[in-house]
C-alpha cells in the first residue's frame, strides 16, 4: 500500500537489532519477485545479528533516494548503489523515500556473507527502520501485527529469507495447507505453541571456514530454474513441513531431527547437481555430520545438525541437553577455524533500539 507524506524539515531516524534465522524447512529457488517455489521454516537466533541505524533527510522533491551506506564502519559504495536500487524499487510501498536522503549505518557480530543468512538479518533490520521512520513521518502508529507483517513483506523483497527474521521462535514463509494465513509475500508465526521439547532450542553454529562463499545464494537460486531434480525438491520441502509441524507439536525429536538433516543435505544436493555443480561444504563439514550422527546413535541423546548454503554447520538441541553435549562441541571445535563457534539459541526477534 502506497503512503503518501507531508514531509517537512526534520530528520528521522530509527534504529533496529534484527537476528539472522536458521531454515529447518530449505526455500532453495524462486519465482517472480521474490516467490518462493516452497514453503519454508525457520528458527529465529538470539547471538547473530545485524544492527541498522537510518536517518533520513529531506531533499529536493524527487531527487531521492540518495544513499551513504557504511559497514562496520567504513564507507561501502558498492553496497550503497545495491541498498539505493532497492530503496527505488520499494517507493510504491514507501513513497517517502523519493523525497529522502538516506545515511545508513550498519553492522553485524558474525561472519558476513559465509552462510548464516547474513542478508536476512540485515534487510530485515533495514525494512524495519524503513517501517518505523514511516510511522515517524505520518504519525501514525500501526497495530504491531500491521507494522511486522508490512516489515516482513519489505524484507522479502530485499531478501526472501529476510522475511522470516521479523518473527520470534519459529516462521513460516510460502503458502502451505498445514498453515492458517501462511504467504508467500509474507512470513507468519506457528498458529500453535510447540512442544516444550523445542521451546528453549540451542544452536552451537560451528565456523568451518568464517570465509565469503564461491557462490552466492542468489546464484544458487537462480541455478534452480530448469534444474532436473527442482519439482521432486519443491514437493518434498512442502510434504518434509508438514511432518515436522506434526513433530513440532507431539514432541517427537526422532522425526524432527531426521527431516531437519535431510533439508540440509538436500540442499546442498541440489547445489551439487546444478549446472554447473558446485560444492560449498568443507571437508571439516563432513567430518563434523559424521561425529553428530555417530554420537547421537551412541548417546540418544537429542542433537542433530543443519547447514544453510554455506559450509558452517549448524548443532541443534534442546536445552535440557546441553551441559550433556559439551563434551561433543569441544570436540567438534577441532574442525573449526581458529576452534571458532557462536553459541547460540532460538530468540524472540527483533528489538527497537535507541541510537540517536
Amino acid at each position: 500500500m502506497t503512503v503518501s507524506a507531508n514531509i517537512s524539515g526534520n530528520n528521522y531516524s530509527a534504529c533496529w537489532k534484527s537476528p539472522s534465522n536458521i531454515a529447518l524447512i530449505k526455500y532453495w529457488g524462486k519465482k517472480g519477485i521474490q516467490i518462493p517455489s516452497n514453503s519454508s521454516l525457520s528458527v529465529t537466533l538470539d547471538e547473530a545479528y545485524t544492527i541498522t541505524r537510518v536517518s533520513a533527510d529531506p531533499v529536493k522533491a524527487g531527487s531521492g533516494p540518495i544513499v551513504s551506506f557504511r559497514f562496520e564502519g567504513e564507507l561501502n559504495h558498492s553496497f550503497g548503489l545495491r541498498i539505493q536500487l532497492f530503496l527505488k524499487s520499494i517507493i510504491p510501498h514507501f513513497d517517502f523515500l523519493k523525497d529522502m536522503a538516506l545515511n545508513i549505518e550498519s553492522g553485524n557480530n558474525f561472519p558476513h556473507s559465509a552462510g548464516i543468512a547474513s542478508s536476512a538479518s540485515a534487510m530485515s533490520a533495514l525494512s524495519l527502520c524503513l517501517c518505523s521512520i514511516e510511522e515517524e513521518i505520518m504519525g501514525v502508529q500501526s497495530d504491531r501485527e500491521a507494522f511486522l507483517r508490512k516489515a516482513s513483506f519489505i524484507s522479502r523483497l530485499g531478501s526472501g529469507s529476510a522475511c522470516r527474521s521479523v518473527y520470534g521462535n519459529f516462521a513460516v514463509w510460502g503458502k502451505h495447507s498445514s498453515i492458517k494465513n501462511s504467504d508467500d509475500d509474507y512470513a507468519v508465526t506457528l498458529p500453535f505453541e510447540p512442544n516444550d521439547l523445542f521451546t528453549k532450542l540451542h544452536d552451537t553454529i560451528l565456523i568451518v571456514d568464517p570465509g565469503t562463499k564461491k557462490v552466492s545464494s542468489s546464484v544458487g537460486h537462480n541455478l534452480m530454474k530448469g534444474h532436473v531434480y527442482a519439482e521432486a525438491r519443491f514437493s518434498q520441502a512442502e510434504a518434509n513441513l508438514s511432518s515436522i509441524l506434526i513433530a513440532l507439536q507431539q514432541g517427537d525429536w526422532e522425526t524432527f531431527a531426521t527431516i531437519t538433516e535431510n533439508e540440509a543435505l538436500s540442499l546442498h544436493a541440489m547445489m551439487m547437481t546444478s549446472k554447473p555443480g558446485y560444492v560449498l561444504m568443507h571437508p571439516n563439514s563432513l567430518k563434523i555430520i559424521e561425529k553428530v550422527i555417530d554420537y547421537r546413535k551412541q548417546s540418544g541423546l537429542h542433537v542433530c545438525f543443519t547447514l544453510d548454503a554455506g559450509p558452517n554447520v549448524h548443532l541443534l538441541y534442546p536445552e535440557r541437553d546441553s551441559e550433556k553435549l559439551k563434551p561433543l562441541i569441544e570436540e567438534l571445535k577441532d574442525f573449526c577455524f581458529n576452534r571458532t563457534s557462536i553459541d547460540d539459541k532460538m530468540g524472540r526477534g527483533p528489538v527497537k533500539l535507541n541510537c540517536k
